[in-house]
Formats: C-alpha cells, sequence, structure tokens
C-alpha cells in the first residue's frame, strides 16, 4: 500500500480487478451474471466512462458514467450519472475516493455533461465534492382491487413490445414537457426496446399513454412506468395493472410523489411508502442553467456569487436571468449584495429547494429578500423524483 496513487481510465485487462474490488464492496455477482456484467462495462470502456485508482498497477477503486439525459423543467439536460463507485477496503480513508470523485467531476466536464447526479452509498464524501439532495426515487403501495375500479373501459389499450419504444419515449416527452417535469432520466430507443422485450415485463399501450409493469417477488404487482395524458387513459392504465387483484392484493408503484393515481385512487397508499434520495451537482453552471427549462410565464434579473472550489470554472460573480421559459447565467460587473452559494447551494437550488431551506442550513447567504422571491419563482416546480435506480 505504498505506490503511488494514480487517477486511469480503466482497461479491459484490468476488468477481473474491478470485479474483485467489487465483491469486497458490494458482495460477489449472482450466478450467471459476470457475462453480462463485462459486456457492459466493455460500452463504458470504450466511450472513456470507466474510470479508476490504481496502486502501482492494482485496481483500488473504480466508477462508471452512464451517458444520461434528466428532465428539469420539462427540458431534457445531458447528465453524468455516477454509479459503481467502489473502493477496495483497505483503502478507505486514506483520500482514494475523493481522488477518484474529483477525476470523475472533470471526466464528466470533459465530456460535455452540464450536470452529474447519483445515489449516494453515503452522503458525506459526495456533499464534501459539493453534491446535495436533488429528490427522491418514490415507491407506493396501492390495493390492487382499488386500481381494479377505477374504469377507463372507454380507452382502447393494446399489449406493446420492442417495436413501441420509440412511441413509449415520445410520450413521455410530451408529459415530462407539458408537466414541466424534474428528475426523471431517459434511456436510448434501444435500451427501452430491451427493456420491453424482457418477459418479466407487462407492457400496454394507450394512444397517448403506456404502462410498464411486472410481478413483485411473486406476490405483489410492482409498476415500473405509467405515464397518461389524459385522465381516461389514468384510469384504463391502473384499472389494467389491478385486473390482476385477484392473484396480488398489492400493487407498488414507482411514481411521483403529485401523480394523479393519488388523486383517483379511493384508499390513502400505504403508509410505508419508500424513498431512496439522490444525489444532484453543476457541472458546468453557464450550461446547466441553460439546458433547463423554466417556466414561461416568469422573468427574473439576480446575481450570485459562486464559490466551487473543485471545479474553478464556476466560481465568480454571475447574473442569472430568466425570461420566457430560457434561463441565462452570464458573468456579472454588478457591486451590490449578491446571494452567495457553493455547489451544494447551487444544486439545492437547481433543483427547486426554497431559499429559506438554504439559508437555514447555511448554503446560502447574503442578497435581499428579493433575491430569495426571484429564485423561488424561477427554480420552484413539482416535487425532482426518479424512476430508476442506477
Amino acid at each position: 500500500m505504498t505506490d503511488a496513487l494514480r487517477f486511469i481510465d480503466i482497461a479491459e485487462d484490468q476488468l477481473d480487478d474491478v470485479i474483485r474490488v467489487r465483491t469486497r464492496a458490494f458482495g460477489p455477482l449472482a450466478s450467471g451474471d459476470r457475462e453480462q456484467w463485462v459486456k457492459d462495462a466493455k460500452v463504458f470502456l470504450a466511450d472513456g466512462r470507466y474510470v479508476g485508482v490504481v496502486a502501482g498497477d492494482e485496481v483500488v477503486a473504480a466508477a462508471r458514467i452512464w451517458d444520461f439525459r434528466q428532465w428539469w423543467g420539462g427540458r431534457q439536460v445531458p447528465m453524468a450519472g455516477i454509479a459503481g463507485v467502489v473502493v477496495s477496503p483497505e483503502y478507505r480513508g486514506r483520500g482514494v475516493g475523493s481522488m477518484l470523485m474529483r477525476g470523475v467531476l472533470k471526466r464528466g466536464l470533459d465530456k460535455g455533461f452540464p450536470i452529474s447526479a447519483l445515489y449516494p452509498a453515503t452522503t458525506v464524501i459526495y456533499r464534501h465534492l459539493g453534491y446535495e439532495f436533488g429528490g427522491g426515487r418514490y415507491r407506493f403501495s396501492f390495493r390492487a382491487a382499488d386500481l381494479r375500479g377505477l374504469g377507463g373501459k372507454e380507452v382502447s389499450v393494446r399489449r406493446a413490445g420492442p417495436d413501441d419504444a420509440a412511441r413509449f419515449l415520445e410520450l413521455v416527452g410530451k408529459v415530462h414537457e407539458s408537466g414541466r417535469v424534474g428528475g426523471p432520466i431517459s434511456w436510448p430507443d434501444e435500451k427501452v426496446a430491451e427493456w420491453l422485450a424482457e418477459d418479466e415485463s407487462f407492457a400496454y399501450l394507450a394512444d397517448d399513454g403506456f404502462v410498464v409493469y411486472r410481478w413483485d417477488d411473486g406476490e405483489n404487482l410492482r409498476v415500473e412506468e405509467l405515464v397518461a395524458g389524459s385522465e381516461a387513459t389514468a384510469r384504463a392504465l391502473w384499472a389494467t395493472v389491478g385486473s390482476g387483484s385477484s392473484i396480488a392484493e398489492t400493487v407498488n408503484a414507482y411514481v411521483s410523489p403529485h401523480d394523479p393515481v393519488h388523486l383517483l385512487a379511493s384508499y390513502e397508499a400505504g403508509k410505508s411508502a419508500q424513498i431512496q434520495r439522490w444525489m444532484l451537482r453543476l457541472l458546468d453552471a453557464p450550461a446547466a442553467i441553460a439546458a433547463r427549462g423554466f417556466a414561461p410565464s416568469i422573468a427574473v434579473e439576480v446575481d450570485l456569487q459562486v464559490d466551487d472550489p473543485e471545479l474553478p470554472a464556476n466560481t465568480g460573480r454571475w447574473h442569472l436571468s430568466v425570461a420566457d421559459g430560457i434561463g441565462r447565467l452570464v458573468p456579472s460587473e454588478g457591486t451590490g449584495d449578491a446571494v452567495r452559494v457553493g455547489p451544494r447551494g447551487l444544486a439545492a437550488l437547481y433543483a427547486g429547494t426554497p431559499v429559506a431551506a438554504l439559508r437555514g442550513s447555511g448554503l446560502a447567504s447574503g442578497g435581499s429578500a428579493d433575491s430569495d422571491t426571484f429564485l423561488d419563482t424561477a427554480f420552484t416546480g413539482p416535487t425532482p423524483y426518479m424512476l430508476d435506480y442506477f
């Protein structure tokens, strides 16, 4: 453990080493999964999105960078999804994880991602490097019999398959754009087609919506995604899932906290809702603001003083302007008291956290009551959520 540590691109002949580190961090791969794991890993290798840290020639840490697009304010923003972060036990607490993640931040920036997100195994290291909670992955439980009675029989619903992948993505885009949704990630057509081709996936398509669900532990049903452009379609799709109530008493569903099903169902969702929190970081602040959507009816002008020690290009005094649904962040020559934030505060603000909460946690200071109102007006929207774990 005396060899110098170096940040590297993982090579194909190092994948066995990565698997050994992964086994120590997460446990062994399931029987028969190694071949698929290696196949998937090679996709990341080919695009410079599998990185690590070595001590001498030994891989002691690694991480993957997913090429995602994430919805913010009804627009898709390129997002570096960080996953598979592993550090060999004997190197933990020695700065290896921080070295790895600093390299990940730079690589994500070099790859042109304005933002990055991850599901944290621990928040301490990620907060130290500028990540903050952006939203959650919510799972609610409903009575299957309740959903079965929602109606929607006038809506035509058919079975769907891999050939419908493009239509699924088109429907997602329409609903997320009109609802100015924040948080969900978009997968490429081929990944959606693979999902729809799985024997365990039960997919149904209507003119303006779809549902994909499956058995959950062999006893209940689990809705993985349901998109509906109208009340009638929402009722029809939920009723389709609920039609299994003679076998499955409960339907577990990954949906947002403000999904219409909470208003349609006669009974409240089970009180044992599960939430997995995910964290967000801005890598290129001006590009992240330019890519994000904003409500078309608002107009905001306010100065921000950003201090980002990990990504110095974000540091400085900036002028934020929002108009006609478009945001801009440009260098400011203003001299008044600006709202001061670090990368954590900037990430939380981007995700719609009220400025009062940022001030109460020490993540924002300076500025004025008017500037707080302007920022809340610009960024507040539906609760950010994800459906996928990566």
